[in-house]
């Protein structure tokens, strides 16, 4: 099966610059198997590609990695909206997703030359870790347990991963995880990977690195449904929008954003530049 075409779109901008690059493939026709969109997938230079079919009424959205397929992706599906939103030519673009086992519903518009993009990630699943898991996954992001405190969650939207503060962004900016170590403690667990944050200011913004090396990626450049977590979580202290930066790290300054309502319901979304298509 030949190669399909793929868009490579960068996902949640930060001041129209940066952002995560982010394959996308319009899938009509034949459809490639698992094993196929895992290659494609390890061919591009992103750490995930999004495969999106409509099915009547709905678009499905597919999300790879080269070490397989995840069940949902927040920053593949911002990039998905906004190729969509692109391609639909001018005025909002609406669309029901469907990802995950579940339907959900997804906006762009152009603002200029890029694309606002917005969607509603699902429930958010909180809970305290247990012992063992701040015993194994705290020491591998190379943080004592009692220095992370007693907010470190465990939070579930697709799958679960640790939401773990530090107190400042240059405590999250001297991180230097075990990423041996940390993917043999987040596969013992089942967990997604680690999001590490600094404490938000009163105005909700904040800085966050995610490392899932359990997934391949060692680090991650702008990590939507890990934001969408934090932002139930940080709800049920008071603060309902956050804007995340992300990425710097790996040079490429990402913001995502995130909307929490009375019900913990969250919006979760980001600006967006089509960048090129490849072969």
């Amino acid at each position: 099966m030949s190669t399909p075409n793929v868009t490579v779109v960068r996902a949640c901008l930060r001041g129209g610059a940066g952002g995560s690059p982010t394959a996308v493939v319009l899938e009509d026709g034949a459809l490639p198997g698992d094993e196929e969109r895992r290659r494609i997938a390890l061919a591009q230079d992103t750490s995930h590609t999004v495969y999106v079919r409509h099915v009547g009424d709905a678009t499905e959205l597919r999300f790879f990695t080269a070490e397989g397929e995840l069940p949902a992706c927040g920053h593949g599906t911002i990039a998905a909206l906004a190729l969509l939103a692109a391609r639909h030519g001018g005025g909002p673009y609406r669309a029901t997703l469907r990802a995950g086992g579940r339907e959900f519903a997804g906006r762009a518009e152009r603002v200029g030359g890029l694309i606002t993009a917005a969607f509603d990630p699902g429930p958010v699943d909180l809970r305290e870790p247990t012992a063992q898991e701040r015993a194994s996954v705290l020491p591998a992001l190379g943080l004592p347990p009692h220095e992370a405190g007693p907010d470190v969650r465990i939070a579930g939207v697709g799958r679960e991963r640790v939401l773990v503060p530090v107190r400042t962004r240059a405590a999250l900016a001297a991180l230097r995880p075990d990423f041996d170590r940390l993917r043999a403690a987040c596969d013992r667990f089942g967990l997604l990977g680690a999001y590490v944050h600094s404490e938000p200011s009163p105005e909700g913004a904040l800085a966050a690195r995610m490392f899932a090396p359990s997934i391949g990626v060692p680090e991650d450049l702008a990590n939507a449904n890990s934001t969408a977590c934090l932002a139930a979580h940080l709800a049920g202290r008071g603060t309902h929008r956050i804007a995340v930066d992300m990425g710097d790290a790996l040079g490429s300054p990402a913001t995502v954003t995130a909307a929490a309502g009375p019900d913990l319901r969250v919006e979760l979304g980001g600006t967006a530049a089509v960048v090129t298509d490849r072969q």
